[in-house]
């Protein structure tokens, strides 16, 4: 029997609901009309309606069900309006075969739910790759992605992406428009495009995670909330999609990656590096979690993707107890795979820290020295930070000092900066 129930405790029902639940709900009924922007709405529909109802009528049994319900028959009488405006009744039995029912079914009872959950884990992978199309710009895929499957608010993803609540509306309202417009089909692709398009899915998702695990900028050395997110969206993808094994891969690297939160700042917010970090606060849930990830992708006996890669730098770095313990000479040979695999400055510059500390500074300054005139990384702190340290190692202090000091004026991090400007006091003239 329901409940009645005051106002605050609706909306913090609702809202826990609405978080967990959003993109399924939104997936479903994107099926039925092949339209994400009005899936939404009529999303929103059915969060009004609780709102409207909960509070007189008492919170349901099953609130998850009861929303999913009440937007299944708002889609329903979305199709049949729109099948009065346009005159077609072809549309609307084409519609209702997509559908796979003659009526919206209440699935509050469990009818048939293990039919049900097996088509929305269908629908949910559909969103994802809808929301990750070519079509759109990375930044838009990053928005649309959070609003559509992160259950986030557009106050909470514009805080997120450091711009401003109308900007980020804007932002997704296009995204919307340019699916729409190009008649981005509600499909998971097959075969080799299928292998093409996850790529872009699981960059969306890696990039989320970055920003929450290494903010670009701002006063926070990182945003928990996004990788935490990120995480959710991961684990989303291995359990509808657990034939790849990029997705266990990238789960298992931000995995172990979130682990050492906890270990990466002080008690003044300042930055702590993985070498000075206190292992003993590292997450064992979340490695152990990452390590279970790691042989769930390399049991499928594929060769070693991107993330399958730096996920085993990672565990490299999870399972030594202290930093000197670490497998520097196995952590430079797998950057060296992962530059046959995926090449980036980014990632011949992770090796030559690897290679700098496998090999010593000489050898990884030997490496980085290219970068230097690497356009693409003009603007990257890192870059000159990881010079400074590799000429501070080498006894040149001057030249790492300025090296510090050029790494310093690029980054827009405030911990990050803190950093650079102590390791420049700390060489002194």
């Amino acid at each position: 029997m329901n409940t009645v129930v005051d106002h605050p405790t609706v909306h913090a029902c609702l809202a826990a609901v609405w978080r967990k639940e959003s993109a399924r709900i939104v997936a479903t009924v994107a099926r039925y009309v092949r339209d994400i922007g009005v899936a939404e709405d009529l999303a929103q529909d059915a969060l009004i309606a609780a709102l409207e109802h909960w509070p007189s009528d008492g919170l349901p049994q099953n609130p998850a069900a009861w929303l999913m319900t009440t937007a299944k028959h708002r889609a329903l009488d979305h199709l049949r309006h729109r099948q009065m405006a346009d005159a077609r009744h072809g549309d609307l039995a084409s519609d209702l075969q997509a559908m796979n029912v003659h009526v919206v079914p209440d699935f509050s009872d469990g009818l048939d739910e293990a039919r049900e959950n097996a088509a929305i884990g269908d629908d949910l992978l559909r969103l994802i790759f809808a929301a990750c199309h070519p079509v759109l710009a990375t930044e838009a895929r990053v928005a649309l992605t959070l609003k559509l499957l992160g259950g986030m608010t557009t106050a909470e993803i514009a805080r997120a992406c450091l711009t401003s609540e109308a900007t980020l509306a804007q932002r997704i309202v296009r995204a919307k428009r340019a699916l729409a417009q190009a008649q981005v089909p509600f499909e998971v692709p097959k075969g080799d495009e299928l292998k093409r398009r996850l790529g872009a899915v699981l960059e969306v998702v890696y990039l989320i995670f970055n920003e929450g695990y290494t903010a670009t900028s701002g006063a926070d050395w990182m945003r928990p909330a996004l990788c935490d997110e990120a995480l959710r969206l991961g684990q989303l993808l291995s359990e509808i999609a657990p034939d790849q094994p990029e997705v266990h891969g990238l789960v298992a690297l931000m995995a172990i990656q979130a682990s050492r939160t906890p270990a990466r700042t002080d008690d003044e917010g300042n930055l702590v590096l993985l070498a000075a970090q206190n292992r003993t606060c590292w997450d064992q849930r979340l490695i152990q979690r990452g390590l279970c990830a790691l042989e769930q992708a390399q049991a499928l006996g594929q060769p070693d993707g991107s993330y399958c890669l730096q996920a085993s730098i990672a565990a490299c770095h999870a399972r030594a107890v202290h930093a000197d313990d670490t497998d520097w000479p196995r952590i430079a040979a797998l950057y060296g795979a992962l530059m046959r695999v995926a090449p980036s400055p980014v990632v011949e510059l992770n090796r030559a820290v690897a290679v700098g500390l496998a090999e010593g500074p000489a050898a990884g300054l030997v490496i980085l020295e290219p970068l230097l005139c690497d356009k693409t990384l003009q603007h990257y702190p890192w870059l000159p930070s990881v010079q400074g340290d590799l000429l501070e190692k080498l006894g040149r202090g001057a030249q790492a000092r300025a090296a510090y000091a050029r790494a310093a004026a690029m980054t827009r991090n405030e911990p990050e900066r803190r950093w650079l400007l102590r390791r420049i006091d700390a060489i002194g003239d």
